[in-house]
This record gives C-alpha cells, structure tokens and sequence, in this order.
C-alpha cells in the first residue's frame, strides 16, 4: 500500500470524527481499509513462511515448507 492511500485512511478518518463522511467517502474509507489489511496479511503471511526452525537433531524445517503455505507472494 503507498503512503498516498495510507495517508487518505487517515484524513478520512479524522473527517469522520470532526464533521463526519458522505456516503461516497465511507465506501472509499471502507475499500481502503480492506485493501490496508489484505496488505498486511499478505505480509505476515510472506514473514512466516521464511521461519526455519531448527529441530533437536539438528535438522533445519522451513514452516511456509511444512505447513503448504509456502508461495510466491510478489
């Protein structure tokens, strides 16, 4: 997500508590907002599944591997 989008969920948000939205501008706050967690999931999902665990025989396991989560996330 850009800054750009990011700094519009927050003006949009301070609208919403100084004076309120239109109903265009609460569809817009809502999209953007599925869009900032879509983003983030994305994310964590990408960081977990670069986690290797290194078993007590020494053997390395990468969880995205062992649990089938493992994708190309660009």
């Amino acid at each position: 997500m850009r800054q750009e989008q990011i700094d519009r969920i927050n003006a949009l948000y301070r609208k919403s508590k100084a004076e309120g939205l239109t109903e265009a501008e609460r569809r817009e706050q809502e999209m953007l907002r599925k869009q900032f967690v879509a983003d983030v999931k994305k994310n964590l999902t990408a960081q977990l599944n670069q986690i290797d665990v290194v078993n007590p025989d020494g053997s390395i396991e990468n969880l995205g591997e062992k649990y089938g989560n493992k994708k190309n996330l660009s």
